[in-house]
């Protein structure tokens, strides 16, 4: 497969260096970003797992068979640990994250030393290859804008993803897709309007009060 083929590809993993829309096998495509040994890629990869990983699509399994060389394996768990030591240094959660951090290929002193990278921005070592922890912070940082300006845009934080993790917290996917709607006073159908109802508004209301919250930063504080 070609750069351009490949290039094609990853934009179906969040990563979208060229416009073109095609099904793709999610983890095949994971595997020939590796084989690439392309480091603007690599450093596009935490995008492309985090993409996989929300739409549940992600298999570290699957991924395996397609490496034929030990050493590309070796490159693929450790791009998978640090995009994990990301998402920490992000306080981002995705779904299936924790049982990644529970799987055999999963080591914690390695995750440790790539955070402590990823947090005074000093280069991550990867056997005989070195990546840029600025550039990998500042290309997810891009791309999960583009992938959630709304959040952005309606958002008083300076920090979005601290937002994100805390309404991940309180919201699922889709009671935060309505609370953006109804901010922005898009129309809702009647199945939105009375789940909003039922659901959404009674957290929103309970976020919204003021007891609650001076006992909550008591908390915090204490």
């Amino acid at each position: 497969m070609n750069r351009r083929e490949l290039l094609n590809k990853v934009k179906n993993l969040g990563y979208s260096l060229l416009e073109k829309d095609e099904v793709v096998d999610v983890n095949q495509t994971l595997a020939e970003v590796i084989q690439s040994h392309d480091l603007r890629l690599w450093e596009g990869f935490p995008v492309m797992l985090a993409h996989s990983l929300e739409t549940n699509q992600f298999s570290y399994d699957q991924v395996l068979p397609h490496f034929d060389d030990v050493e590309d394996r070796e490159y693929f768990r450790i791009l998978v640990i640090i995009s994990l030591a990301l998402y920490h240094h992000l306080n981002l959660e995705f779904v299936f994250v924790d049982r990644l951090v529970q799987s055999e290929y999963f080591d914690r002193e390695l995750h440790a030393e790539y955070t402590k990278a990823l947090r005074s921005k000093s280069d991550l070592n990867l056997i005989e290859k070195e990546l840029s922890s600025a550039r990998m912070i500042n290309t997810f940082k891009n791309y999960f804008r583009r992938a959630d300006i709304d959040l952005i845009e309606y958002s008083d934080q300076q920090d979005e993803f601290e937002l994100e993790h805390a309404m991940s917290q309180v919201f699922s996917k889709k009671q935060k897709e309505l609370f953006l709607k109804k901010l922005k006073g898009e129309r809702l159908t009647k199945t939105e309007r009375e789940y909003y109802s039922r659901v959404v508004k009674k957290k929103v209301l309970a976020l919204a009060n003021s007891d609650l919250h001076k006992l909550a930063a008591r908390l915090i504080k204490e």
